[in-house]
C-alpha cells in the first residue's frame, strides 16, 4: 500500500508530546507501518519551537514549577498505550538536574519546587525531540521529514490536502496535525492599533504591536535607554518586557539583609518605563507550591464545585439553545449561575486553610440547605441577593464562630480546654498555625492541653507572613481578594503607587507561606487552578449563553489570570524592586487609557490623576487567536477557502458571540464553512481556544494530563488509521536527530 502521509504543522510541544507517542508504539508494534511524516516550522526549533525557544532571553521564567513539567506519556495517562522506557519519562527537574551533573552550570541546580528560566525548558524540549524522533526515523517502515519553512496554504485537492511553504515548496498528505502554538494578529486590521501604528508614523513616536519574541521587537534601537517607555499590561507578557528592558540590558538585582530586592541600573534601560492596564494591578505572586510533597493527597478536590453541580444547574434553570451540531444545550449565566458556587468553594477553602477542614467540614452542614435550594432552583438568585450569597452562608458561620475563637485566644486560664471543647481548641491551634507559624501554635495547644496558662498570642500583632492575630480580620471577601486596593487609595499617583507598593509586599509574603498555608493562597490556587476541568465543564461547547461566554472571557479570565496564573515569587520580587526604584512606574492605576495628544502618545490614569508621555509604546499582553486576522498567512487562507470555520455561540435572538476560536469537533477535527467535519485536519491548542476552555500549558507528571489526554484523542484515531497500512521492512537512512535549524527548507532531514 502507499504509505500514510502525516504532515504536523508547528514543531513546539505538542509536537514532542506527539513524537513520544509515535515512538512508544511504533517501538511496541508488531508489525510494519507504511508511513511518511514530515514536521514544519518555521523557527527551525524543533521539539521547543518559536515560543519556547531555546535562544530566548534568559530573563524569561517558565509559569511552573521544575517539577510540574513532563515531555512524554507516564502511567498516570489513561489509555495512552505503551510506554517508552523510563529514563526517556524524565521531568524538567531530573532534566535539569542531569545537566548541573555533566556541565556544572548553577543555573540548572534546580529543585522539583524551583521556577525555571523558559529557555531550559526550550533546550529540554529540544532533547526530548531529537530522542523520540531518532525512535521514530530509525522504526522500519517509517521515513520522517524535519522542514526548517512556514506553512502559508492548504488546498484540498480531493483525495489529500495539499500544503504550499514560504519557499514555494508543495507537498500533499492524508492527514495534517495542526500545533501551531501561540501566534499574533495583525495590528492594521483593527481599528484602534491601526490608529496607532498611523499616528506613531506621524508624530515620531513608536508603537510595538507585538512582543515577542523580545530579542527581535524590542532591541535598543527600538526602545532607546533613556526613553518613556508605555507598557500596555501588566500579566505575564508585560513582566517578561519589563524585565527584558531592565535585567535583560545589564541590570542587576542585590538581596538585602532584611528580605527583598534593590535595582541596580545599567544606563542602558528606559528612563521609565509607565505599566497599565485596566486593572491597575501585577498578576499576583504564586505561591510556593506545597502541594508538590504529595499532589494526590493535596491538590483540592471540589466540595461544591464539581461536575454534577454543573450539570444539576443545567437541568434545572440552563437555557435552551441550539448550538450547531452540539443540538440542544442547556446554557448557564456563569455570574449569576457558576460564579456563586465558585465563590462557596472558595470560602469553604479560605476557611479550611484557616481554621482546619474539620471545622470547614463541620460548617457545610448549615451551608448545605441553602446551597440545595439553589441548585434546586437552577441557580435563581433573589432580587434582593447578589452572587455571593452562597458565600456569605459560610460566612455566616464564621460570624458565629468568631467571638468562640476570640473568647478562646484571650483564655489564657488552666482550664480552657474544658470551658471551650476540643474542637474550638483544634480549630484555634489552626488559626495560629497559619497566622504565627507552628512553633507559637504548638506551644499553645501544648499549654491549653496541659492546663497551664497560654502566653496572649495577641500580643504579636501578626505574624511573620504579615497575617492579623485579629480573627475578625480574616473574613472571606472576594472584593478584598480580587480588588485589594480600596477607591479611597486611587486619587493621587504618589498615593496609589504607594498602595501597590503595600500590596505587593503583603502578597510576597502570602505566596512566600504557600498554597496550603495561606488562605488566600489556597483557595485561589484550589479553586481557580485545581478545579479547572469543572470549570471547562461549565464553558465548553456552548455551556455558556452568549452574552455570558463574552463576560466569562472578558472579565472572568482575567480573575483567574491574576488571581492564579501569576509570575513565580522571585520574579515578582524583581518587580516590586523595579517599582520602588521608580524605573516601573504603576501611578496611573485602574482604567488607564493611551491617548494621542499634541506632544505625543500619553498614558492617561483616570482614577489617579497621573498622565504620562512617552516615546514608546509596547502591547505587553498575548493576542487572542483569531484566523482572520492572524500574521501569519495560513489560517486567513484556510478561513477564506472553507476548509475552517470560526465558532459561533448563538443566542435566542439570532445573535452570536464569536470569540476567535475554531468551530471543532470533542475530537478537535474543524467543521468546513459548509457545516460537513474535515477529518483528515486536526487542530490542537489556541485555535481550539472558543469553543474549548484553557486548553494551553506544558505537560504535566503524574497528572492524566488533559494536554496528552488531548494529543491521544487525535493519535488513538490515526492510530487505528495506520495499522492496516502495512509494508514490508524497508531500508531507510538512519536519522540524524541532531538536526535542527541546520536543516534546509523543504528538504528531508532523513530518507
Amino acid at each position: 500500500m502507499a504509505p500514510m502521509r502525516l504532515a504536523i504543522i508547528g514543531a513546539g510541544p505538542s509536537c514532542t508530546y506527539v513524537m513520544d507517542r509515535l515512538a512508544a508504539h511504533l517501538s511496541a508494534a508488531d508489525w510494519t507501518p507504511s508511513l511518511e511524516v514530515r514536521v514544519f516550522d518555521s523557527s527551525g526549533f524543533f521539539g521547543a519551537g518559536e515560543v519556547h525557544s531555546p535562544d530566548q532571553p534568559e530573563t524569561s521564567y517558565l509559569n511552573r514549577i521544575a517539577g510540574q513539567v513532563s515531555f512524554a506519556a507516564d502511567e498516570s495517562v489513561q489509555e495512552a498505550g505503551p510506554l517508552l522506557d523510563e529514563r526517556l519519562r524524565y521531568t524538567l527537574h531530573g532534566w535539569c538536574r542531569r545537566r548541573f551533573e555533566e556541565t556544572g552550570d548553577e543555573r540548572f541546580s534546580l529543585e522539583p519546587e524551583d521556577w525555571p528560566k523558559r529557555f531550559m525548558h526550550g533546550l529540554a524540549l529540544q532533547e526530548a525531540f531529537q530522542e523520540f524522533t531518532r525512535i521514530v526515523g530509525n522504526a522500519p517502515g517509517v521515513r520522517l521529514h524535519l522542514h526548517h519553512d512556514e506553512v502559508t496554504d492548504l488546498d484540498d485537492t480531493g483525495g489529500s490536502l495539499r500544503l504550499v511553504t514560504a519557499s514555494g515548496e508543495r507537498y500533499h498528505a492524508d492527514r495534517v496535525l495542526l500545533v501551531t502554538g501561540h501566534s499574533a494578529n495583525d495590528p492594521s486590521r483593527f481599528a484602534d492599533t491601526r490608529a496607532l501604528l498611523d499616528y506613531a508614523r506621524e508624530s515620531g513616536s513608536t508603537y510595538v504591536p507585538t512582543a515577542y519574541p523580545l530579542e527581535r521587537e524590542l532591541p535598543e534601537s527600538v526602545v532607546p535607554p533613556g526613553s518613556v517607555t508605555g507598557c500596555g499590561g501588566m500579566g505575564l507578557t508585560a513582566i517578561d518586557v519589563i524585565l527584558h528592558l531592565t535585567e535583560g540590558r545589564g541590570g542587576a538585582f542585590d538581596r538585602r539583609s532584611t528580605g527583598g530586592l534593590d535595582y541596580r541600573p545599567s544606563g542602558r534601560e528606559p528612563r521609565r518605563i509607565v505599566a497599565f492596564s485596566g486593572s491597575g494591578l501585577f498578576t499576583f505572586a504564586r505561591p510556593y507550591n506545597a502541594k508538590e510533597r504529595d499532589p494526590a493527597r493535596l491538590e483540592h478536590r471540589g466540595v461544591f464545585l464539581v461536575e454534577e453541580t454543573i450539570e444539576r444547574l443545567r437541568r434545572n434553570g440552563g437555557c435552551v439553545v441550539a448550538v450547531g451540531r452540539q443540538g440542544m444545550r442547556h446554557q448557564l449565566d456563569f455570574e449569576t449561575q457558576v460564579f456563586p458556587v465558585l465563590l462557596l468553594e472558595m470560602a469553604y477553602l479560605h476557611y479550611a486553610t484557616l481554621l482546619g477542614a474539620a471545622w470547614a467540614d463541620a460548617a457545610c452542614v448549615p451551608v448545605a440547605p441553602v446551597f440545595e435550594e439553589f441548585v434546586a432552583s437552577g441557580g435563581a438568585v433573589r432580587p434582593d441577593a447578589s452572587p455571593r450569597c452562597l458565600a456569605e452562608s459560610m460566612n455566616a458561620v464564621f460570624d458565629g464562630f468568631r467571638p468562640k475563637l476570640e473568647s478562646l485566644l484571650r483564655d489564657r486560664g488552666p482550664d480552657a480546654l474544658q470551658r471551650h471543647g476540643r474542637a474550638a481548641v483544634n480549630a484555634a491551634g489552626r488559626f495560629l498555625t497559619v497566622v504565627l507559624g507552628s512553633e507559637a501554635a504548638d506551644r499553645w495547644i501544648a499549654d491549653v492541653s496541659a492546663g497551664r496558662p497560654t502566653a496572649d498570642p495577641f500580643a504579636a500583632g501578626s505574624g511573620p507572613w504579615g497575617q492579623s492575630v485579629d480573627p475578625a480580620d480574616h473574613r472571606f471577601s472576594w472584593t478584598d481578594t480580587i480588588t485589594p486596593i480600596p477607591p479611597r487609595e486611587r486619587t493621587s499617583p504618589d498615593g496609589y503607587a504607594a498602595a501597590v507598593v503595600a500590596f505587593m509586599r503583603r502578597d510576597h509574603l502570602w505566596a512566600e507561606q504557600g498554597n496550603v498555608l495561606n488562605p488566600a493562597k489556597a483557595a485561589a490556587d484550589g479553586v481557580w487552578r485545581d478545579l479547572r476541568p469543572v470549570l471547562a465543564d461549565a464553558v465548553d461547547f456552548g455551556g455558556l449563553t452568549a452574552e455570558s461566554h463574552r463576560e466569562f472571557l472578558g472579565t472572568y479570565m482575567r480573575y483567574h489570570n491574576r488571581l492564579a496564573n501569576g509570575a513565580a515569587l522571585e520574579v515578582m520580587e524583581k518587580i516590586l524592586a523595579l517599582v520602588e526604584a521608580g524605573v516601573v512606574d504603576v501611578s496611573t492605576g485602574p482604567g488607564a487609557r493611551v491617548e494621542k495628544t499634541a506632544e505625543g502618545l500619553t498614558v492617561v490614569g483616570p482614577q489617579t490623576g497621573a498622565a504620562h508621555r512617552i516615546d514608546v509604546l509596547v502591547d505587553g499582553k498575548v493576542h487572542p487567536f483569531d484566523p482572520e486576522t492572524d500574521r501569519r498567512p495560513l489560517y486567513p487562507n484556510m478561513l477564506r477557502r472553507g476548509l475552517v470555520r470560526k465558532w459561533r455561540n448563538p443566542a435566542r435572538d439570532g445573535s452570536a458571540f464569536e470569540p476567535g476560536g475554531l468551530d471543532l469537533t470533542p475530537d478537535f477535527h474543524p467543521y468546513r464553512a459548509d457545516g460537513s467535519v474535515e477529518t483528515r485536519l486536526t487542530l490542537i491548542g489556541p485555535p481550539s481556544e472558543g469553543v474549548m476552555f484553557f486548553q494551553l500549558g506544558a505537560l504535566r507528571p503524574q497528572q492524566n494530563h488533559h494536554v496528552m489526554r488531548d494529543i491521544l484523542c487525535w493519535f488513538q484515531a490515526f492510530w487505528r488509521e495506520l495499522q492496516p497500512r502495512f509494508s514490508a521492512p524497508a531500508a531507510h537512512v538512519r536519522q540524524d536527530a541532531g538536526a535542527s535549524r541546520s536543516g534546509a527548507s523543504g528538504e528531508a532531514v532523513n530518507g
